[in-house]
């Protein structure tokens, strides 16, 4: 195997990347400057070191700045946690600028038919943080997903015994979407997910 083929076959091992993919992502890495390659190698092999999770959160962060920025944020709304799957969650969240509170990465979902229990996720610092951060709403993002909904069940059930308020993301039909082309269960979610109009 050619160094060419080994780097496209590695390349094509990350999420989202096909064969093809690879191949132009390869192609174009042999056609750009060599200060380019050298400076994308040299930040691949360096960022397991200082990348690291959260104590606080779970989610990335740089190894100086544990805990992350939006954990010891002064201006985020400490009464109210998001709990989310995956790290890269947070940031889709962030990125909407919607949410002033904070994060919870749970590090994957409820799946019995994948050996995955809640002794498995990041239960237990979640119930520690909500019982010594005074926080009185948990919002749940899981995936619209059996998983999902399971796990979104399951956090319902342990947090509404610490009579705290628990409320999850709505899930229907895009904006900009059509109704003809949703399947039976995103339309049955968006109508039990409607709202009031003003």
């Amino acid at each position: 195997m050619s160094l060419l083929d080994e780097l496209i076959q590695s390349l094509s091992r990350l999420p989202g990347v096909g064969k093809k993919s690879a191949s132009r992502i390869a192609y174009h890495l042999l056609t750009t400057d060599q200060e380019f390659n050298t400076r994308l190698g040299r930040t691949i092999h360096s960022i397991r070191h200082h990348i690291i999770r959260c104590r606080t959160c779970g989610s990335f962060t740089q190894r100086d700045q544990d805990p992350c920025s939006i954990c010891t944020a002064v201006n985020r709304d400490r009464s109210s946690i998001c709990i989310v799957e995956h790290p890269q969650d947070v940031i889709t969240l962030e990125a909407t600028g919607a949410y002033q509170g904070l994060f919870h990465v749970l590090d994957g979902v409820i799946s019995p038919l994948d050996g995955i229990g809640p002794e498995q996720l990041n239960f237990n610092k979640l119930l520690a943080r909500i019982k010594d951060e005074g926080v009185t709403e948990v919002i749940v993002a899981t995936n619209p997903t059996e998983e999902g909904d399971t796990t979104a069940l399951y956090i319902s059930h342990i947090v509404k015994e610490l009579g705290i308020k628990v409320s999850r993301l709505a899930s229907g039909i895009p904006v900009g979407g059509d109704i003809e082309y949703a399947d039976r269960i995103t339309i049955a979610r968006s109508l039990r997910g409607r709202t009031i109009l003003d």
